[in-house]
């Protein structure tokens, strides 16, 4: 399992965008990557979160974490908010938010279990398969889905354990100064290269 954070930092509501369009993203990529994605978002704004947690848990979770903390993410695209404006450089922060050894463990009465029909991550079995599960976080709406267990018993824990990982990353940034680490992540995207780099209004891959 990994937890990434995606920050916009102090940057302007362009880069809450770049935030918003790289939790897609990086859904999309954990879901041809046999690997389940759960994201907890700070309070958006009208164009974004300024920030977000994700949780990252299955057989590509590992490659997909690399390949996303490489370096800073950096979307090109003149600003869809202000088209005469000359920047069209826009930063996001991608960091590793390290496990704790122990995670503690939600209240059993806090989470509702819901099972349903899913394929398999990457598409794998669509359709044959009614054992997958979502853990739903009763008091913050939160909530993370198992899918690659064999069995709705082992999808459970695994949904709980991911749903705990992402209530866990969002106290300790909230133990830690949200806005101050935050902005340690920006200042160090900005002022090195970019690993990960899209282009456009639909942020297409440009490497």
């Amino acid at each position: 399992m990994r937890r990434l954070l995606l920050t916009s930092g102090r940057g302007p509501a362009e880069c809450r965008i770049a935030v918003a369009h790289a939790l897609t993203r990086l859904a999309s990529e954990a879901e041809a990557a046999e690997c389940d994605c759960a994201i907890a978002r700070s309070d958006a704004e009208r164009h974004g979160p300024a920030s977000a947690i994700a949780v990252l848990d299955g057989p590509g979770a590992g490659a997909l974490a690399q390949r996303w903390t490489q370096g800073s993410l950096l979307w090109v695209c003149r600003s869809p908010l202000r088209p005469h404006h000359g920047r069209k450089n826009w930063f996001v922060g991608v960091v590793d938010l390290p496990l704790p050894a122990q995670i503690p463990a939600l209240a059993t009465g806090d989470v509702r279990f819901e099972s349903f029909r899913a394929g398999g991550p990457g598409g794998q079995h669509q359709n044959k398969t009614e054992s997958a599960v979502r853990a739903v976080h009763l008091p913050s709406g939160l909530a993370a889905i198992a899918r690659d267990g064999r069995s709705q018993h082992r999808n459970k824990a695994l949904a709980l354990a991911r749903l705990a990982a992402l209530l866990d990353g969002q106290a300790r940034l909230a133990e830690a100064g949200e806005a101050r680490l935050m902005q340690a992540a920006h200042d160090r995207v900005e002022r090195g290269a970019a690993g990960l780099r899209f282009e456009g209004p639909a942020f297409r891959s440009a490497g």
